[in-house]
């Protein structure tokens, strides 16, 4: 996408600036492994490319994906390759979970996090990452968006406990991601006229996020619960 390619020249600051639900995510998931005790078995529910390894060297990662999310991805790193809703591991494996921007993409949310919970020892601990106003990816595979109330309900259901559910920026990060989003509708030199009047407003909205205090109007939410 042109908007992935100009997001790469741009310094690691204003990167994180314009990715703000991305950047949150990250620090979360450094911030969990982080928390997590050395040898502690940790789940990457939803893996990907495994690009949330490098956080958890004094763990004793797993990650898992079913593979098929997008053709471009290289999902050799991947230390299983199933489906998210039979888990091939016994009840209480793991001490810790991360499930990332996944659960959008599986038919069955409910069954994913209660074989997540299955596998978690009691006490153990989730942390998770899930959209609300984002745009269609990784197609077909893309099912649901989710509310904070949807989510608290899914995880609740699925016997999790001590839920906290924080929306990850408000109506002006949102508004400014979108209009970035829209510079890849411009073809060829347009593109540049585009920019110097989307951008400017993309890069001033964030600063009046703390207007929306409720926060209703969000790119997704960052979720912890224990077993």
């Amino acid at each position: 996408m042109i908007y992935d390619r100009l997001r790469d020249l741009l310094p690691r600051r204003l990167r994180r600036y314009i990715q703000h639900f991305e950047s949150s995510i990250e620090d979360a998931v450094n911030g969990f492994a982080a928390s997590l005790k050395p040898g502690a078995r940790i789940l990457d529910a939803g893996a990907g490319e495994g690009n949330y390894k490098r956080y958890f060297g004094k763990q004793r990662y797993v990650g898992l994906d079913l593979g098929i999310g997008d053709p471009a991805w290289n999902y050799s790193c991947l230390d299983v390759i199933a489906n998210l809703e039979n888990l091939p591991f016994p009840d209480a494996s793991f001490d810790a979970c991360i499930n990332i921007v996944t659960l959008e993409h599986v038919t069955d949310p409910r069954r994913v996090l209660g074989e997540i919970a299955r596998s978690l020892k009691p006490g153990g601990r989730l942390l998770l990452a899930a959209p609300l106003e984002w745009e269609e990816h990784q197609q077909p595979h893309d099912y649901f968006r989710y509310t904070r109330y949807g989510l608290e309900y899914l995880l609740r259901g699925a016997g999790f406990a001590e839920i906290s559910i924080v929306p990850v920026g408000g109506i002006f990060r949102l508004i400014s991601r979108r209009l970035l989003n829209a510079l890849q509708f411009f073809p060829g030199p347009a593109i540049l006229i585009a920019a110097i009047f989307l951008t400017p407003a993309a890069l001033i909205l964030p600063l009046f996020d703390s207007l929306d205090r409720r926060r209703s109007f969000t790119p997704g939410f960052i979720c912890r619960a224990r077993r």
